[in-house]
């Protein structure tokens, strides 16, 4: 398991590294897109799940004859209860990986369009916007690294191909002094939330391939779809992936006490005229964020949607 979890540990630099760049992004404030009411579309019949269903974020789909197809993500559906603050107000939890096929990004682009207002993950001073020509101007070691990945992988980075200057999208997340600050209240640091989840992740005996399955899939003549397959099968493990995030308290920065902020912001856009909202972060902070709509904010979940993210048939 330990050149898979650096391997995934590489990735998140990589992300935490463009977070970082995004630092002194000029701040605006998006204005409100016309409102679309309507119910998200289901791309087809498969898409939706019935809600008495166990709630998942992120799964494999697999072919007829059980092999791995792709790897997706949902969009699960939340509506405010009768007689509730919010009743009737449409709150669409969107999840995301962070590198994926660019179809993928293309199809959430479109999606998120439709929103009265769509509120992103970036750890950023308040109201950073992710401009294109910052992303040109990229040059770092982590930034050529990045690039050996996508590479390997065949893979896009979500930064590059997600709209982030949309009038719709709004800022929702830590500002990098609010995080840090965040840390030292509970006397954590990211020193040792990453020795924690390394030691979850060793301690676990996931059924996964391990260390094995990545050095076969380095080594195969189909390396990106081996390689995607095996670290599909570590990231639809949400609590395998989040383990050891969880101070001796059961809190976290990096997913409750963001999520924390993020709903702030929710709850200040559904109490204006926003009917239909997207909640768009990365899918490992969903389940969390399920739960504030449930007993904080008075909301049902309705359906799901699931988006391919990887195709884990191809290179």
């Amino acid at each position: 398991m330990r050149l898979l979890f650096a391997f995934l540990f590489a990735l998140f630099l990589v992300f935490a590294d463009r977070v970082r760049s995004f630092a002194q992004a000029v701040a605006e404030r998006p204005a409100a897109a016309e409102k679309d009411t309507a119910e998200t579309k289901q791309a087809d019949s498969s898409d939706a799940t019935a809600t008495d269903q166990v709630p998942l974020y992120v799964r494999i789909a697999k072919s007829d004859d059980q092999r791995p197809k792709a790897l997706q993500t949902a969009i699960v559906r939340y509506r405010g209860k009768k007689g509730t603050e919010f009743e009737g107000k449409v709150v669409d939890l969107v999840g995301v990986v962070h590198i994926g096929q660019r179809e993928y990004y293309t199809k959430l682009n479109g999606l998120l369009a439709k929103y009265d207002k769509v509120l992103y993950e970036l750890v950023a001073p308040d109201g950073t916007r992710i401009r294109p020509e910052d992303l040109k101007r990229r040059r770092s070691l982590l930034a050529s690294m990045q690039t050996g990945m996508k590479s390997m992988l065949n893979l896009e980075y979500q930064l590059e191909l997600i709209d982030y200057m949309a009038d719709n999208f709004r800022h929702a997340d830590m500002s990098p002094d609010e995080f840090v600050e965040d840390l030292e209240r509970r006397g954590d640091s990211l020193p040792k939330m990453v020795a924690r989840m390394m030691g979850a992740g060793l301690a676990s005996s996931t059924q996964t391939g391990g260390d094995a399955g990545l050095l076969m899939a380095l080594f195969s003549k189909d390396r990106s779809k081996m390689m995607k397959q095996t670290m599909a099968r570590q990231l639809i493990d949400i609590e395998s992936v989040t383990a050891g995030i969880d101070d001796a308290n059961g809190e976290n920065t990096l997913i409750k006490g963001r999520n924390a902020k993020a709903f702030e912001i929710l709850r200040e856009e559904l109490k204006g005229d926003n009917a239909k909202i997207a909640v768009f972060y990365g899918a490992g902070h969903l389940p969390d964020m399920a739960e504030r709509l449930e007993e904080n904010f008075d909301m049902k979940r309705r359906k799901t949607q699931w988006l391919d993210a990887w195709d884990l048939t191809r290179n």
